[in-house]
């Protein structure tokens, strides 16, 4: 196979002959998406065809024993169900945080793809406003906003996400800089293409691995705030399925009943190590495509 490549022309492509058994990149992403599902769809599942928002069963069924009266897990401090409530606490706080990574990708693409193909005092500005931005804690900003708005799915989700994009136009700021160089983009300026066209017809179709990547991190980074924001009291109103008010909640039977807050705490974990599992396993598999190919 060396030797093959050492005698091929020069200025000709060569293809590095890539393996076609999964590797480390294939494992991590078939891990992820495998975790991804299992939580999705036990979520699914449980949603269409039972319900796992009760209120309780009252003070009689508070704080079973995992297995006593047909609870698997046990209940929680107010009789419901662990493992259906916990179920509907991943649905809003996964829902949350997939809401929130959508308009962090909206802002972040449409300020980083702009300030990436401009040039002059519109490149500038928004340059200067992504990195201002990126000085400001945004945790503490958002817990300012949120005892400002209330709280509630709606506020939460447009808070977390109105101010978690500067990381993300950077990004996409920079991989857009490195398109704008490619030599197919300068032939079709110098063919008099549209800069709109070209955004759209050549940029935004380069960008779409680091988008999905960078969604992943966003996501998973979206799920611990909003676990956060909840636990601390600010985000998810009381009594709503949250994982993190169910860790809240829990705390004050963490010696009698530990398993209140190890669930909800193993689903938040499971669901980032997903994310991140699918982010790295994306990025290292765009790298490898990059790399098969070497002028």
């Amino acid at each position: 196979m060396t030797a093959v490549q050492e005698e091929a022309p020069r200025g000709l492509v060569r293809r590095r002959l890539v393996p076609r058994r999964p590797g480390v990149a294939s494992a991590r992403l078939i891990a992820g998406i495998a975790i991804a599902v299992l939580l999705i769809g036990v979520t699914a599942v449980a949603l269409l065809f039972g319900d796992i928002t009760d209120s309780g069963g009252g003070v009689e069924s508070r704080l079973l024993s995992p297995g006593e009266d047909g609870h698997l897990l046990g209940t929680d401090g107010v009789g419901r169900d662990l493992l259906t409530w916990t179920i509907a606490g991943f649905g809003w706080t996964a829902s949350v945080a997939a809401t929130s990574a959508c308009i962090v990708a909206a802002i972040g693409v449409t300020l980083g793809v702009l300030a990436g193909s401009t040039t002059g005092y519109v490149q500038a500005a928004i340059s200067r406003v992504i990195d201002v931005c990126l000085s400001l804690p945004y945790l503490v900003i958002v817990v300012a906003l949120m005892a400002a708005v209330g709280r509630g799915f709606v506020p939460l989700a447009i808070t977390l996400g109105a101010v978690s994009w500067p990381v993300f136009a950077r990004v996409v700021y920079a991989e857009t800089r490195g398109l704008m160089q490619r030599e197919y983009v300068r032939a079709a300026r110098l063919l008099g293409v549209t800069r709109p066209r070209i955004l759209i017809s050549h940029v935004l179709p380069g960008l779409r691995h680091t988008i999905m990547v960078m969604w992943a991190f966003v996501f998973a980074d979206l799920l611990v705030a909003e676990s956060g924001l909840s636990f601390l009291g600010i985000g998810a109103p009381l009594g709503s399925p949250s994982l993190g008010n169910m860790l809240s909640e829990g705390r004050q039977h963490l010696v009698g009943a530990p398993l209140l807050v190890l669930v909800p705490a193993a689903v938040i974990v499971l669901a980032v190590t997903a994310a991140n599992l699918i982010g790295d396993g994306m990025a290292a598999r765009s790298r490898a495509r990059l790399k098969s190919v070497r002028p």
